[in-house]
């Protein structure tokens, strides 16, 4: 990753335009298949995960991912509510500012990671309502597929 404020500025513009007039129990379900569906046509060894806080809603484990991943899920989703954005954006911005989480945010990488893959799941007017995440690819695919996922929602929602 080329971490740059350009690139910052691409991803807080495509998280304001992912913003969703709902978003509940079967549009999480939806967008779960969509993420799960997309990530097998692509063979893409992951774990793919939408959820509320103290709440998953949809959680799969495809063909060669690990229970790392799952763990690497929970960092990440964590991450983006915290700070509420994507984990890619923190990590973005961490890099611009030369420095980890734990220096700039006084918080443990055990439980919070800023790599790219969580997508908070934002509905105008409320805010953020859950977090979508993906583990296992490169952190700029785990999130680019989210952000391909939440389109098509937001398309036929």
């Amino acid at each position: 990753m080329n971490p740059t404020k350009e690139l910052l500025d691409r991803i807080s513009a495509e998280e304001a335009a992912l913003a969703l007039d709902r978003f509940d129990e079967e549009d999480a379900w939806r967008l779960g298949l969509l993420l799960t569906e997309e990530a097998r046509r692509r063979k893409a060894p992951v774990a793919v995960d939408v959820r509320r806080p103290g709440q998953i809603l949809f959680h799969a484990a495809l063909p060669g991912a690990t229970p790392d991943n799952d763990e690497w899920v929970r960092r990440k989703s964590a991450c983006a509510f915290r700070f509420s954005k994507s984990s890619l954006a923190v990590g973005v911005g961490l890099a611009l500012a030369g420095k980890t989480l734990e220096e700039k945010s006084f918080v443990s990488s055990f439980e919070y990671s800023a790599h790219g893959g969580a997508v908070p799941i934002r509905v105008r007017n409320v805010g953020i309502v859950a977090c979508a995440t993906v583990s296992g690819l490169p952190q700029e695919e785990d999130h680019a597929l989210v952000v391909e996922c939440l389109r098509r929602l937001a398309g036929g929602a």
